[in-house]
């Protein structure tokens, strides 16, 4: 796609805002599809006249109705008036009421970015020999001339598991777009009809130099012409109410913020995998020409969503899952089965295998088993195996959870330790009483049959706490009260109990559980210790694990500055997150007793999560502590800004979601891959002592996501598929050792363009952030965000230059998957991991292992938060329609100039959720969602967490919404946080999380995407300088941004 944009930011981003968009209608949808072939639906070229709402968003108006104002200036470009794709993008005018019937769109140019750039040239496919199982339909490529058909059904691969090959010119898979992917919604029966703009019409872009960069120039363009992030969420996730995704039909995965359920076909759901390139170059030069890196982003234990097929757990007895021989691979539904069902041969390295007696059946005449369709692991593309005793490390048991938890002065006076225990309560027994304390009905059952635990089946759970002693407990249902043991050796650490005694049923034992919980933050109030002994605590609690394996969740509230392994203050205010020897020391640790401690807990295979609460929002040495939590595949859970109870509810959820996700221990992992190609590195939360050693995971979760990048030792046939298959092994939760195998495959290509035209945009940014903050601590952040900037460049250069057809040297052309990456590129560059300027230590350290740790829907939200309008809603917005699907408000943009005077809004970036007031917002709003008496912003109560239930329209709209918004979310716990203006310092988190506006020193979208643009023409020129090593860029390309140095990608 091409479009036009100024050298210039868009004026200043507390302007008043320009745009008057009335809302679209949303489409109904099927709440239960049935499997079908590959969907069709949002078309390109199909966009139509959108109506204006009607007077019925007037009166569900928190303001009263005006006239709207005229639109201000034509874009570049055709007009294209009641574009819906416009409507789409813009919100309503003035104070959040509908415009007016019969307005006119104001706003040109719009079509070029609702067209797909298609490749241009008229080389075709070579014809290909038909091969077992292939994954993809030969792709015809089309003529230059010819425009995208508006066709329905895409990808289609015949039936399941089998390939069909070529087809003519008018195929319906010839199209390489996504129906989503046109940022416009077809509205059947409407009158109008929009005449389309070629695909790929370039436009011409202004050519300035840095100095007018600064310079504002409003009438020129709207910065909603460029490619709109919620858009491009908000469409697939409508398409897909309505629709499955076939994972062997259609070769594009949604974007990873969109519901969906998956059907799986013998590759794998983009859930658990994605590749970079679903259709992938055949060399080495191939893929250098295109920029792009070749990775596979990995969720092993991700989250399923109802409807979709549970993965099934096989038993193959004592000899275990059927394995390559040669490269041990695990079989899977594209192995190939010869010689009358003999003979296996792998679909990875190629090797033939005898196949065991004991799993032998006869091939029909097509090759195929007889008895494909009765076993799991040949039609589906994720499978688990029980194994046997030989892939054991250990006896196999039920989780032990460990509490350790921090009684120190600091924890007691600041409530942390009062919202850790009702946490851990709620956590263990769900909420049985106000305030997340337990009835006295409920703490009386000792037999746990009035409420049954929390905790998974067979699991058990033990407690400890340490101020500068260290404290078991024994809570075991033959006691009439919990026993406490001190042990105050801290040289020489061991457990005080014997580990039958500590770890006990939590559902049998819940009488003696609670009531220590309630009594602990009463018990220390009155003995206080200043300084709290970490390193000896957490030594002692892996003498009680040591034996089996588990988890520990720990609770610090200041840095443990006593006894032996104490930590010191580092970071006295010096550090400043740029260049430096003394910067990069403040990211990383070489505690030699940290250290060490972690390398024990990986080898007795116990992961650890911390729930770190800063004192007065002080240093932790986070980048120490959390360095155990990242290297046993563990999290870190930091609250800088600890405030009780307003956090408790946040904690609350976190401790919760902890205990009660699917999850796993004692964890090894290990990617393969085709021949021709070989893992090149793993970027995640893991330890790996060599390379080409399998990964060692002490704990992985259903959040934990990890990347892989490739590189070539070959060369890949174009005749054959490259496949991919990532094996778990690991303990589950009620004791089970099984191993989790992961299977992808990819079509191969020498056409020079084609991985452009499957390349995943959120696999790619994944693989390019983690591999990113992976060199934090090693690289300075200036070194950092110039590779990424520069590879950004790249990308796109090597797709204009080789693939993007005759260009003028004033357009700027994004390939059309990747039109919103230099959104989510700027994103990166503008979080707290990477972003330029002062920033805590603590802080930073905790986002860079956040990134690297974190699963694709969690990553994407971080890099671009989802933005709601609560004053414009719909009536039926919050609600089911028809088919019993929740409709959702649209998104907005995130820039100040989308935000109304008056207006409320949430923000949600997957961490924390806002919850942002302008001061002149409806005192009816106001009464509306918070109750009577409510209506001003100074009657809110600034510990507000949660919104009251209450009989109203607006609050059960907005409950209904924040409940689907907690169902999409990761690991951290949705908690409102209020951000009333001019009164809450979470104001100043709002202002950083709109990260179209300039921030700082960063950029705005617009003078982003400039920036980029004249990259790419010094790039074309040969004019672009380049550096080596860590040195100072020479002029050019780097020399445009004062905050940022040069250096070379290292992404190959």
């Amino acid at each position: 796609m091409s479009f036009q944009i100024p050298s210039s930011p868009y004026g200043s981003p507390f302007a008043t805002p320009l745009d008057e968009r009335p809302r679209p209608k949303r489409t109904t949808s099927a709440w239960r599809p049935p499997v079908a072939p590959s969907p069709g639906g949002y078309q390109q070229g199909s966009a139509h006249a959108q109506q204006a709402p009607t007077s019925a968003a007037n009166e569900a108006s928190y303001f009263p109705s005006s006239p709207a104002a005229q639109g201000s200036g034509a874009g570049v470009g055709g007009g294209v008036q009641g574009s819906t794709a416009e409507t789409m993008q813009q919100q309503e005018g003035g104070y959040g009421y509908a415009a007016r019937a019969g307005q006119q769109d104001t706003t040109g140019g719009l079509a070029q970015q609702m067209r797909s750039v298609g490749i241009d040239g008229t080389a075709s496919m070579h014809a290909r020999r038909k091969k077992d199982r292939h994954a993809y339909h030969q792709l015809e490529q089309p003529a230059a001339s010819a425009s995208t058909q508006p066709g329905g059904q895409q990808y289609l691969n015949g039936a399941q598991g089998q390939p069909s090959m070529g087809g003519q010119a008018t195929a319906p898979w010839q199209h390489t777009t996504q129906p989503w992917q046109s940022q416009s919604l077809p509205q059947a029966g409407s009158g109008a009809s929009v005449q389309p703009m070629p695909a790929g019409t370039p436009v011409p872009i202004a050519q300035q130099g840095p100095a007018h960069m600064g310079q504002g120039s409003q009438g020129r363009v709207n910065p909603d012409q460029i490619p709109s992030v919620p858009l491009s969420r908000d469409l697939p996730a409508e398409y897909y109410k309505s629709r499955i995704y076939p994972t062997m039909e259609q070769h594009l995965p949604p974007p990873a913020t969109t519901p969906f359920v998956a059907f799986d076909q013998g590759n794998a759901s983009p859930k658990y995998a994605r590749l970079t390139l679903n259709c992938i170059p055949s060399s080495h030069d191939h893929l250098q020409s295109t920029a792009l890196p070749l990775g596979l982003t990995l969720q092993p234990l991700a989250k399923q969503t109802d409807g979709e097929q549970a993965v099934p757990v096989l038993d193959f007895g004592e000899t275990g899952p059927p394995r390559c021989r040669r490269c041990r691979a695990y079989i899977n539904p594209f192995m190939i089965f010869s010689n009358g069902g003999n003979r296996m041969t792998c679909n990875l390295c190629g090797h033939p295998n005898e196949v065991p007696g004991e799993y032998f059946a006869p091939t029909d005449p097509s090759g195929v088993r007889v008895d494909r369709n009765d076993r799991p692991e040949l039609l589906l593309g994720t499978c688990e195996f029980l194994v046997p005793k030989e892939y054991w490390s250990k006896e196999p048991v039920p989780l032990r959870y460990l509490f350790v938890i921090d009684v120190s002065a600091e924890a007691v006076q600041r409530g942390f330790l009062h919202g850790v225990c009702d946490g851990i309560v709620a956590a263990l027994y769900g909420d049985s009483a106000e305030d997340g304390h337990t009835s006295a009905e409920d703490a009386d059952n000792t037999s746990g049959e009035t409420r049954s635990a929390k905790v998974p089946a067979g699991a058990k759970v033990g407690f400890m706490t340490f101020d500068r002693t260290i404290h078991f407990y024994d809570t075991s249902a033959s006691m009439s009260t919990p026993r406490q043991m001190v042990v105050s050796d801290l040289e020489d650490p061991f457990s005080a109990i014997s580990p039958e005694r500590l770890y006990v049923d939590a559902a049998q034992c819940r009488k003696n559980i609670t009531a220590l919980l309630k009594q602990l933050p009463v018990m220390f109030a009155q003995h206080a210790v200043a300084e709290p002994v970490l390193l000896p605590s957490l030594t002692a609690a892996l003498t009680t694990l040591e034996a089996t394996g588990g988890k520990i969740l720990c609770s610090l509230a200041s840095l443990p500055t006593y006894g032996p392994g104490k930590l010191f203050h580092r970071d006295k205010g010096n550090y400043t997150g740029e260049d430096g020897e003394g910067s990069r020391e403040y990211l990383k640790t070489e505690h030699i007793g940290i250290k060490k401690l972690q390398s024990d807990l990986v080898k007795a295979g116990v992961g650890i999560d911390f729930f770190l609460s800063a004192p007065m929002g002080g240093y932790l040495d986070v980048a120490s502590i959390g360095f155990v939590a990242d290297k046993t595949g563990g999290e870190t859970y930091y609250y800088p800004n600890w405030t009780y109870p307003r956090d408790s509810l946040r904690l609350q959820k976190e401790l919760s979601h902890t205990v009660q996700r699917d999850q796993g221990y004692a964890a090894l992992m290990k990617v393969r891959s085709s021949n021709g190609l070989q893992v090149a590195h793993y970027s995640g939360s893991f330890t790996q002592h060599t390379f080409g050693a399998d990964l060692e995971l002490a704990s992985v979760t259903e959040d934990s996501g990890m990347g892989v990048t490739f590189t070539y030792d070959g060369k890949l046939d174009p005749k054959l598929d490259a496949h991919f298959q990532a094996a778990l092994l690991y303990t589950t939760t009620s004791g089970q050792r099984r191993v989790r195998c992961i299977n992808c495959v990819a079509s191969v290509t020498n056409v020079p363009g084609e991985p452009f035209k499957f390349v995943d945009q959120d696999a790619v940014l994944s693989v390019m952030a983690k591999e990113a903050v992976s060199k934090a601590g090693e690289r300075s952040l200036k070194e950092i965000r110039q590779s990424i900037q520069d590879k950004t460049v790249d990308i796109i250069a090597a797709y204009r230059k080789n693939f993007a057809g005759s260009s003028q040297a004033g357009q700027l052309v994004l390939p059309q998957n990747l039109k919103e990456m230099a959104m989510f590129v700027l994103g990166l560059l503008k979080s707290r991991a990477l972003k330029g300027g002062k920033e805590p230590s603590d802080r930073r350290i905790q986002e860079v292992r956040m990134v690297k740790g974190m699963g694709l829907p969690e990553l994407s939200l971080y890099l671009y938060p989802r933005i709601i309008a609560l004053h414009n809603l719909d009536p039926s917005d919050g609600f089911a329609d028809d088919s019993g699907r929740l409709k959702m408000p649209t998104a907005l943009r995130a820039s100040f100039a989308h935000i109304e005077d008056g207006g409320a809004y949430l923000v949600d970036n997957g961490q924390i959720l806002l919850l942002w007031l302008h001061k002149q917002v409806s005192p009816n709003l106001l009464e509306d969602l918070f109750g009577p008496g409510i209506n001003s912003l100074q009657a809110l109560d600034p510990s507000l967490n949660a919104l009251p239930v209450l009989e109203t329209l607006l609050n059960a709209q907005a409950r209904n919404i924040l409940l689907h918004l907690e169902e999409q979310r990761g690991s951290k716990g949705l908690a409102i946080q209020l951000a009333r203006q001019g009164l809450d310092g979470a104001e100043f988190e709002f202002a950083r999380l709109l990260y179209e506006d300039r921030n700082g020193e960063a950029s705005s979208y617009v003078d982003w995407l400039v920036l980029l643009h004249r990259g790419i023409t010094q790039e074309l020129s040969g004019q672009r300088a380049k550096t080596g090593g860590g040195g100072e860029g020479g002029g050019g390309f780097s020399d445009t941004l004062s905050s940022i140095t040069g250096a070379v990608p290292y992404w190959g």
